[in-house]
């Protein structure tokens, strides 16, 4: 009867052990919203920056272990992030007032077979101000990013910021499916150092990043050896 009770003591402590390793593998982080035990808030490298940053998130990123738009949003103090696929009409001109709104978007002309209007042309006058300028970006896959756009006519309404002359992405998490595209976070650094003239200001984030993707393939990696 002892050995009965001392057996079933064991085979309760193991299934608690069991039972608070799968519960700590379960936990998040309040601030980056990853699992503690991959946690990227020591990549967070906080930037001042004038132009205020607008993050619309497609709701399929929120918990995609490698998407960059959480780290670069808790990077940049004057950022917000919202998720949806489509916004009501009243809560994005809410979110569009008051600033000169700038679209982190290529201009693609195909995509008027889609039923997306053109977008007007940029006022290179309203750039001479960062304070006054919002910067728009969707944080999407393409084709994701373009339904988007589909689905918010007012997004459609924005002038686009072209980038010029960006350098190669360090995004070696994620296929590209063009040689000039970029991760979320790369693109917007470079499109505020670009609209700020201040190129020296954002590389501490860019550096920051490629920390973040050498942790994400370190939990790649071995799965790659052992296959």
């Amino acid at each position: 009867m002892t050995t009965r009770r001392n057996s079933s003591s064991n085979s309760s402590h193991t299934a608690a052990s069991s039972s608070s390793t799968e519960t700590a593998k379960r936990a998040r982080c309040p601030s980056c919203l990853r699992a503690e035990t991959s946690c990227i808030c020591r990549w967070i490298a906080p930037v001042a920056h004038a132009v205020e940053v607008l993050i619309l998130q497609h709701p399929l990123e929120v918990h995609n272990a490698k998407g960059s738009a959480r780290l670069l949003h808790l990077s940049l103090p004057n950022s917000r992030m919202l998720t949806g696929e489509q916004f009501a009409p009243e809560t994005l001109a809410e979110l569009l007032a008051d600033k000169h709104n700038v679209l982190l978007y290529p201009d693609t002309p195909g995509d008027r077979s889609l039923g997306i209007a053109p977008p007007p042309a940029l006022d290179s006058a309203t750039l001479l101000d960062p304070a006054r300028l919002r910067l728009v970006v969707l944080d999407a896959t393409w084709r994701k990013s373009r339904k988007m756009l589909y689905l918010n006519p007012l997004l459609q309404q924005l002038p686009r910021l072209p980038l010029r002359d960006t350098p190669a992405s360090h995004y070696l998490i994620r296929k590209a499916h063009a040689p000039d595209q970029l991760s979320t976070l790369e693109a917007t650094c470079y499109a505020l150092m670009q609209l700020e003239h201040d190129a020296p200001r954002f590389v501490p984030l860019i550096t920051a990043f490629d920390g973040f993707v050498a942790q994400q393939l370190s939990y790649v990696m071995p799965h790659a050896e052992k296959a």
